[in-house]
């Protein structure tokens, strides 16, 4: 019977639902190497002198033995699947909270609108202590506790125990589960009477029914020109981004390629519809946290001389994951080919020093100074390639961008960053929005935009619970982010009042990046009109 289960379990997890199929390019060593599997795991379950979790140590098994392989083929056990799945869907049933976990404490960022949890009156600041009877405060909760114990079936209810500023008493709410639509185009609006912008943060399953929304609203407002934001964007489903490069690419013009062993998940992908802005000038953002997808839609614009890219290097993710799902309810996410642009330049950056090597590359990138000046050992002969003008372009992992911009850190201080860590900033709007909530509800964005300013008091009051949240003043750090911190908090409170669309334009005063594209539209205009 110990056999039989082991077998069964090894069988189950590794091959799925199918039956064992040897490899047909190397099959005696691959039936070799199963069946020693299974011989050493059916010892272990049979014989091994203490009790075991043969789940979890065929898990553990899996999990670095595909170390071994890339960094981006993975295995995701049964019980993590709705946490994975749950960032590419376009919806989720839950009670509808952004919330951040600070000091052991989850606070609620926002009541999502149209949401259950603003119908049940919860409010921005409120820091959730009981859910269900069971304290979550101070007992070292994650984002996957969260999620486990506040998202449920929709119509199912969950009982919150709310601690509010100034109220001596934990307030009780009794909230019902509902489907909760997430978006992934964060905010559009438009910057100047012919300039739109649009912040696209994943690739999930609405993201290009979000993205022709926002453009066709731009274009009814008169825009003519676009920056499209793909900074700090990890990517997701492939088909969307070659969709939304299509709306930028005239003709049949080639999106993307994939190459995979023997020709089974080779592919290339070409524009094959009347885009929304194939002429109009375009600029992408693009920095080290836009990976996969992202790069995706970047290379297509670059390699077809369609827009300037603006920014720094991308991430470098250019392997396809096929998800094949187990029959125990986990699922192996497989790499079976290869991203490449038009140009043939390979997305993905060397993973051949080791998992470990690859995960220290953003750092890597840092210590060298990559961050504040491009780095020139990747501008090598070998990865040199042409757009279709004839325009240079480099490989080495991600994309280069055409127009480089440093990260600007010289509003940056410890103690700056001491205030981000304990939600000072935040905190302090939050507290602000509370206290003036109908005088700023009285005023239209425009006015808030040109008229409200952050005192000197008002950053005084910062300091105050700075202190009081243990964070150490120091006034020369302090003088350094002034100018940061004001813009910081006037954004915020933006965000309680008018949410993105008041958030974003505040926080671009002080975007060097975003500030830079702006002023390189006569470099965009020149490649829409066919230059170089």
């Amino acid at each position: 019977m110990p056999l039989l289960f082991a077998l069964a379990l090894a069988a189950g997890v590794l091959i799925g639902a199918n039956t064992f199929s040897p490899s047909t390019t190397n099959p005696q060593d691959t039936a070799k190497s199963y069946l020693k599997f299974r011989d050493v795991l059916s010892y272990i379950d049979r014989d091994y002198v203490d009790t075991v979790n043969i789940e979890a140590l065929t898990d553990h098994a899996i999990t670095q033995m595909l170390e071994k392989l890339d960094p981006h083929t993975s295995y995701i056990p049964a019980k993590d699947m709705a946490m994975a799945r749950s960032y590419l869907e376009g919806d989720f049933e839950g009670i509808g909270v952004e919330f951040n976990i600070f000091k052991d404490t989850i606070y609620v960022i926002t009541p999502l609108s149209g949401g259950p949890s603003e119908a049940a009156g919860l409010m921005a600041g409120d820091k959730i202590i009981r859910v269900n009877g069971e304290t979550v405060a101070g007992t070292g909760i994650t984002n996957e506790g969260v999620f486990k114990r506040l998202r449920g079936k929709k119509g199912s209810e969950v009982k919150l125990d709310i601690m509010r500023r100034d109220n001596q008493k934990l307030l009780p709410f009794a909230i019902k589960r509902d489907k909760i639509p997430t978006v992934s185009v964060d905010v559009s609006y438009m910057v100047n009477d012919k300039t739109g912008y649009i912040k696209v943060s994943r690739f999930s399953a609405h993201t290009f029914d979000e993205f022709k929304e926002a453009l066709a609203g731009l274009k009814k407002k008169g825009m003519n020109q676009l920056i499209l934001d793909l900074r700090g964007n990890p990517g997701g489903y492939m088909d969307h981004a070659t969709r939304m490069a299509d709306e930028f690419l005239s003709g049949n013009k080639l999106l993307v390629y994939t190459d995979g062993k023997g020709t089974r998940y080779d592919s290339k992908t070409f524009a094959r519809t009347k885009g929304d802005f194939e002429n109009g000038p375009l600029i992408i953002l693009l920095d080290e946290g836009s990976a996969s997808a992202s790069e995706i839609v970047a290379g297509a614009v670059q390699d077809n001389d369609r827009g300037l890219i603006v920014g720094r290097r991308s991430f470098g993710k250019g392997l396809v994951q096929m998800p094949i799902p187990l029959n125990d309810g986990s699922e192996l996410r497989l790499t079976i080919s290869r991203y490449y642009t038009p140009s043939g330049r390979s997305i993905q950056k060397t993973y051949a020093n080791g998992t470990k090597e690859y995960g220290k590359d953003l750092l890597n990138r840092l210590e060298r100074g990559e961050f504040f000046h491009p780095d020139s050992s990747l501008f090598v002969d070998s990865l040199k390639f042409k757009t279709s003008r004839g325009r240079v372009v480099y490989g080495g992992g991600g994309i280069m961008p055409d127009v480089f911009v440093p990260q600007d850190t010289s509003a940056f201080s410890e103690y700056l960053s001491q205030l981000y860590s304990n939600n000072v900033l935040r905190e302090y709007a939050l507290s602000y929005y509370k206290q003036n909530q109908k005088e700023l509800e009285k005023m239209q964005f425009a006015q808030f935009r040109k008229s409200f300013e952050v005192t000197d008091k008002m950053l005084q009051d910062v300091v105050k619970l700075a202190t009081r949240s243990e964070v150490k003043y120091n006034a020369a750090e302090f003088n350094r982010s002034k100018e940061l911190i004001r813009n910081n908090l006037k954004a915020f409170i933006a965000r309680s009042v008018y949410g993105n669309t008041g958030f974003y334009p505040v926080l671009h005063e002080a975007d060097e990046e975003f500030q830079t594209a702006l002023k390189q539209f006569n470099r965009a205009q020149k490649l829409a009109k066919g230059g170089v």
